[in-house]
């Protein structure tokens, strides 16, 4: 049994020396939270289906300037993942919204996203500008058909003024 426990401790050891590397020291994942905000600019409204491994939250239907905001606590190895659907009239198309790898280091605590017809665009909080603009994925939305348990702190906001501080629009 001895050789056992030395094993897995030497295991969690080197665990925790990796997560140190890769995340900073001893670095309590704090929850984000993740807008994404219709800005189609059209006056339509588009419709939203984000999901993860292990939550489906559900379609939600976003008149102009209206968002969808929910709130999670990254996983521990780093590997959270986020996709969202999004159609309207005609279109369809789908997005990576949260990559924890790519979004951890550029938007920190706040992932808010406009999405408009050529894509979602990042807020650059350095700037308070949407202008961190990326292009759809696979216009095929290949989502998870595991369903989750849900997000009970997602919620969806209707305010005209959804602009909070001197953030901007940035095309």
């Amino acid at each position: 049994m001895f050789p056992f426990s030395r094993y897995l401790f030497s295991f969690v050891l080197l665990v925790l020396l990796v997560r140190l590397c890769d995340a900073g020291p001893w670095v309590i994942e704090k929850k984000v939270d993740l807008r994404i905000t219709n800005d189609l600019g059209t006056g339509a409204d588009i419709n939203v289906h984000c999901q993860s491994k292990d939550d489906d939250l559900g379609i939600h239907v976003l008149a102009p300037n209206q968002f969808f905001e929910f709130r999670f606590r990254p996983n521990f190895w780093g590997t959270t993942l986020y996709f969202c659907k999004f159609w309207w009239g005609g279109e369809s198309h789908w997005f990576d919204i949260y990559v924890e790898k790519r979004d951890t280091s550029r938007c920190d605590s706040k992932c808010w996203w406009m999405v408009g017809p050529a894509g979602p665009c990042l807020l650059d909080r350095r700037f308070g500008i949407y202008d961190l603009c990326e292009n759809w994925n696979d216009p095929q939305f290949e989502g998870s058909s595991k369903k989750g348990t849900g997000n009970d702190s997602a919620r969806v906001h209707n305010d005209s003024k959804y602009l909070e501080g001197n953030e901007k629009r940035g095309k």
